[in-house]
């Protein structure tokens, strides 16, 4: 049967597109002409990106009442125009440039980008990317910041291991970790002029003093000046970043207080400590009124299978997809945690990384972490509980294993009788 369809229904009666480059602005703004809906104005115009011509061009938006502004998510770019227009009323959308694709065989302008954009969101046929707050963009900024910190300190660690094997000093091989207070007091003699391996091997404190032996013989390398320059640098560095680790947690926590009880909910989840909380809390806000269900959001979060089915098949190998990785990597880090614990979440991990591996195991635990962080921010009364760690063994069909078991042992041979306990 067929329905009749009323398009200009559909439409949005007044919308602008910005094609956003690091100098300029192309703006497209699409509103219905006096006395006819059926036809539309149309105006395109280009600005700088300096505030005041973006400030000039958001006052000329509202001046034309216009509903709706789409830009598409062009590096960093759209940022300072997506927060003034924010600030002057108006409603940014910010879309995926791949849902917004020029037909083939079409030129490529930034106007004719800017007008088939606008053409598309007067349509309603674009979907905005979630973009949260201000206070949540500002704990972002600080959790995405420490990661990188974090991240350049590994490396310069791994660079002053590199340059003790190119001395020959293999303390990597006898110590787990060669900047404990340990190995800092060992490289701070080698720096000072200290060359006698017995005497370096005397600086061992605690267990390590049980490998004084090894040590003496993993000193005996040949560490110069050149070494020595070096060495200070790179721990001098690596200082320098602890300090600046240092001063984004405490601000980090300064930004965090408004959303302190729900980053103490999330606390309670296995794997999940302080530090992940407030990564999770930046990347997805504590407003679920976004994902309507905790399935969007771990489709959101890409930690859900994709589906793809064509003439009654479906093809493909399931996999997740590109999402957040900040968001992905604690996920990740939180499963491996939990998956050491004696809790539902362990117990988890430990079962399908028996059946299918650690990776799928990690993407599965993280999911249902995933799952637990929805209900908990959806509901400001949930409370997290554990199902136990026996959770399986006490929800299994008996003679669903029974029946397992049974055809285990046939096929070792055996003529299985079962008889029931008295």
């Amino acid at each position: 049967m067929l329905i009749e369809s009323h398009d200009e229904e559909q439409i949005i009666a007044r919308v602008a597109a910005l094609d956003i480059g690091k100098a300029e602005v192309v703006c497209c703004i699409r509103v219905p002409a006096d006395g006819d809906r059926k036809k539309r104005l149309q105006e395109v115009s280009t600005h700088t990106t300096m505030t005041r011509a973006l400030t000039e061009l958001a006052n000329h938006l509202v001046d034309l009442g216009v509903e709706r502004v789409v830009m598409e998510a062009t590096s960093d770019y759209w940022k300072p125009v997506f927060y003034l227009l924010e600030a002057h009323g108006l409603e940014p959308w910010l879309v995926n440039a791949r849902d917004v694709k020029h037909l083939p065989g079409r030129p490529k302008t930034d106007v004719l980008d800017s007008v088939w954009l606008c053409k598309v969101a007067e349509r309603q046929m674009l979907r905005p990317s979630f973009v949260p707050p201000r206070p949540i963009r500002q704990l972002r900024d600080l959790t995405r910041y420490r990661i990188d910190l974090v991240g350049a300190r590994t490396a310069e660690k791994n660079r002053v291991e590199k340059l003790l094997e190119d001395a020959c000093i293999k303390l990597s091989v006898v110590a787990s970790d060669i900047f404990g207070v340990s190995g800092r007091e060992m490289m701070a003699a080698l720096i000072a002029g200290e060359r006698d391996p017995k005497v370096l091997a005397q600086l061992a404190r605690s267990r390590m003093r049980a490998k004084i032996g090894l040590l003496e013989e993993a000193f005996n390398g040949h560490f110069d000046d050149h070494h020595r320059f070096l060495l200070t640098r790179m721990l001098g560095r690596i200082d320098a970043i602890d300090a600046d680790i240092a001063a984004v947690d405490a601000q980090i926590e300064a930004n965090l207080a408004p959303f302190e009880q729900a980053a103490a909910r999330l606390d309670d989840i296995p794997g999940v400590g302080a530090v992940a909380a407030a990564i999770i809390l930046a990347e997805i806000g504590v407003d679920m009124s976004r994902f309507p269900t905790a399935g969007h959001l771990c489709s959101w979060a890409k930690f859900s299978p994709g589906i793809n089915s064509s003439a009654g098949k479906n093809t493909g190998n399931g996999s997740t997809g590109h999402g957040n990785r900040y968001l992905a990597r604690v996920l990740g880090e939180a499963a491996v945690i939990a998956g050491r614990t004696d809790t539902f979440l362990g117990a988890r991990y430990r079962r399908i990384a028996k059946r299918r591996g650690k990776k799928r195991a990690i993407v599965a635990v993280g999911r249902s972490i995933l799952v637990i962080v929805w209900h908990l921010l959806a509901d400001e009364d949930a409370v997290f509980v554990d199902l136990g760690v026996d959770h399986f063994v006490r929800h299994l069909n008996p003679d669903t294993k029974k029946r397992n078991h049974v055809r285990q042992l046939e096929a070792l041979g055996y003529c299985v009788t079962l008889t029931p306990a008295a």
